[in-house]
């Protein structure tokens, strides 16, 4: 059986480990309990926070405990950022996120077996110590030389940070010491971008109780020139169906890049890195089928939504483009995908004209028209030929609904008065 550190290895998921080797002699001498946590910053996790969740299963898998935190303290003051101060949201706003947060983790990891994973609020214990003994016994293990050299505190030396944030690395720190001595957690997981908050974790736990621990960092998910993974045209990808549809997730993974879509499987998935390297050796001989494309948002909107939602996603995609019946698709499904690529509110008096200038298919009427005459405007799937034609012609899906599709790939939607 690989061992979790190699199998991570090959996945392309070890950025940095505080030693590799001590690490790999207490996983082998374990089981060991782990933890990872969450800052609810926001209603919802995203596609980044999914990356540790599927570390934290993965360690689960090869028989370690999992602790995930939800941040209800660390959430009320936020880690900081490059681009400058955090705007603090109000305590009943992050204790609502908590819970929200909270139904979410408990998606991805088990809580059953001998290393059934458990979920802690860090606002558990840090309402319980007051400042004095938290600057007397935390504060006292930081040298403020070392806060200072972290990059992200560097960075904003001259533009500006408040105490608040500065101080941020105390509490996470303090986690990871409570955890130790709460639970026995030896091994905080993270993003590399958290790699100087994971090492303080261990250094305050070896100033403070002598005790030795360790940090496991996961690389920052990167698009093909680089820059972050995560963010779609239309915003980030977001794991609640009510802030990102399921087809809407689904879509995001169907784009993903040919230079990287081997990666994010070995990453975001549990197929096994052999069998992904067979499906790119696969991609290379016809890239136009995508196919690594269809497994990976196949995988992970089930993995996210659940199996149906993936059939509905699958669905829909071959449906809006012409490869399936539109009217097999629930309304509710047919509207999350619309959502996406955008809807224009007419009746049915407008023309085709009309409408595929109102859905920004086209950027005029000339366009417009253009398009329509040159046989590359769609109805419902059907092919067009009278720009003026008007859209009560076609009968609406479900009563209201019209699917525009220009060429083969651009789509939007008009939705008409019930």
């Amino acid at each position: 059986m690989t061992h979790v550190l190699d199998d991570l290895d090959a996945r392309g998921l070890l950025a940095h480990t505080t030693d590799a080797d001590a690490l790999r002699a207490a996983l082998d001498d374990g089981p060991i309990t782990y933890y990872v946590g969450f800052d609810p910053t926001a209603p919802s996790l995203h596609v980044g926070n999914l990356l540790q969740l599927l570390t934290a299963r993965r360690l689960q898998l090869a028989g370690h405990r999992p602790l995930i935190l939800v941040g209800g303290s660390t959430g009320l003051i936020g880690d900081p950022k490059q681009s400058g101060e955090r705007v603090m949201n109000s305590p009943e706003t992050v204790a609502s996120w908590v819970e929200r947060i909270r139904a979410q983790v408990e998606q991805f990891v088990s809580f059953e077996g001998d290393n059934a994973a458990t979920v802690v609020n860090n606002l558990d214990w840090t309402s319980q110590i007051n400042t004095i003994d938290f600057l007397r016994d935390i504060g006292k293990h930081f040298p403020v030389n070392r806060m200072l050299a972290r990059d992200v505190v560097s960075s904003r030396l001259e533009s500006g940070i408040s105490y608040t944030e500065f101080s941020y690395v105390l509490l996470q720190s303090l986690d990871f010491l409570e955890l130790y001595r709460r639970h026995g957690c030896v091994l905080q997981t993270g993003g590399s971008d958290q790699w100087g908050n994971l090492t303080a974790g261990v250094e305050l736990i070896r100033r403070s109780d002598g005790g030795k621990a360790h940090a496991l960092a996961t690389p920052l998910i990167t698009k093909a020139d680089g820059t972050k993974f995560g963010k779609t045209e239309s915003g980030t990808i977001w794991l609640d169906p009510e802030l990102m549809s399921p087809y809407a997730f689904h879509q995001a993974w169907i784009q993903a890049e040919d230079a990287k879509v081997g990666e994010y499987l070995k990453q975001f998935t549990f197929v096994p890195v052999d069998e992904v390297d067979a499906l790119m050796a696969e991609h290379a001989e016809a890239p136009g089928r995508r196919v690594p494309q269809r497994r990976l948002a196949r995988e992970l909107t089930t993995l996210v939504h659940g199996e149906a939602e993936a059939d509905a996603a699958e669905l829909a995609a071959t449906a809006l483009f012409g490869r399936g019946e539109l009217s097999d698709l629930p309304e509710s499904t047919l509207a999350a995908a619309l959502a996406g690529a955008g809807v224009a509110e007419l009746d049915g008096t407008a023309t085709i004209t009309d409408a595929l200038v109102a859905a920004g298919l086209s950027d005029s009427r000339s366009a417009a028209r253009r398009a329509v005459t040159e046989g590359g405007a769609y109805v419902n799937n059907v092919r067009v030929d009278d720009p003026e034609q008007t859209l009560a012609v076609t009968p609406a899906l479900h009563g209201s609904w019209i699917v525009l599709r220009r060429g083969k790939r651009q789509i939007a939607g008009v939705k008409l008065p019930a």
